[in-house]
């Protein structure tokens, strides 16, 4: 139901239909855009801010206006990136207008004790590693990787990243003695931030984190929160969970979720490369099957036929 303080439409133009999600950091809506030809659908993300004084509402919209054309810039360039249409905002109050992607999101395939193959996972996880290296490229981090905001095109079956986690500073931010911003609230979801990340000092690893414990999820088909962890070195201790798992992907995965950050790989590039490594040996195995010789790695069906060109 939408909520009784957000105007039924926006700008004139940007009709409310339903409530799609709320939070603390703020509420996305459905909508309709009334100004184009077919009304055709959007997404309208309501955010407002922590701090309303006249310093914390100045400094957010800056944040705001600052974030905004970081996404309309990234939308633009990458299609698995919605489309930033218009931001503005209305009685202090926030407001981003994006493009609607219809499909599903990924927390319909990731079911509780659902275990995904390795196959389906290698190819999830290359889909969304090449959009993060995009993103990163771009100075940005998003903070925010889950499943919920991992969303499959119905058009095309690609990965759509949304709802990143930058834009919602402006929900936690408030206003130091010097008046200057100071974040209090660690943004991004519990259950897929690294130990960093929760202290405030997000970093690229971060995501490639968040993205390893999605495939862990995946692989076993334990939520986050009821892995199990090492109590001496808090490390994860999964495989046994996951009996189908080559030991070269499990290693990877084991390095992407390791818990000090400086143990990870530090960028995208780094876990793109040990893929195509993995690909590689997987394609040997493939040839030796087609000459009906024996083979123990699971990862090889369909593979060849998935490898995008940029990694051969």
């Amino acid at each position: 139901m939408v909520q009784n303080q957000l105007p039924s439409k926006l700008l004139s133009r940007y009709q409310i239909s339903q409530e799609l999600s709320f939070g603390g950091f703020g509420n996305t809506y459905l909508a309709i855009d009334t100004a184009l030809p077919d009304n055709p659908l959007c997404v309208v993300k309501h955010l407002s801010p922590k701090d309303s004084s006249p310093e914390g509402l100045s400094i957010a919209k800056k944040l705001f206006e600052r974030e905004a054309k970081c996404l309309h810039q990234l939308g633009k360039k990458h299609e698995q990136i919605p489309t930033l249409y218009a931001y503005f905002c209305e009685n202090e109050q926030f407001y981003l207008v994006q493009e609607y992607i219809q499909g599903n999101p990924l927390t319909e395939e990731l079911t509780p004790g659902k275990q995904c193959s390795e196959t389906d996972v290698i190819i999830l996880l290359r889909d969304i590693l090449q959009v993060l290296e995009f993103i990163h490229q771009k100075q940005v981090i998003h903070r925010d990787l889950k499943p919920s905001n991992l969303i499959r095109r119905a058009c095309d079956r690609k990965i759509v990243l949304i709802d990143f986690g930058a834009v919602k500073q402006i929900s936690t931010q408030t206003i130091d003695s010097q008046g200057n911003a100071a974040s209090t609230v660690a943004v991004g979801t519990p259950e897929y931030m690294p130990c960093e990340q929760t202290m405030g000092h997000p970093r690229p690893c971060s995501d490639i984190y968040a993205l390893g414990i999605i495939a862990i999820q995946a692989l076993t088909g334990i939520k986050p929160k009821n892995l199990t962890k090492n109590k001496d070195t808090l490390e994860l201790t999964w495989r046994n969970q996951a009996p189908q798992v080559s030991d070269e992907l499990a290693t990877i995965l084991d390095k992407m979720v390791r818990y000090d950050c400086r143990d990870r790989y530090q960028n995208i590039s780094q876990v793109l490369q040990h893929f195509l490594v993995l690909e590689k040996k997987a394609v040997i195995v493939n040839k030796s099957r087609s000459e009906n010789l024996p083979s123990a790695n699971p990862i090889v069906d369909s593979l060849d036929a998935t490898i995008p060109l940029g990694m051969q």
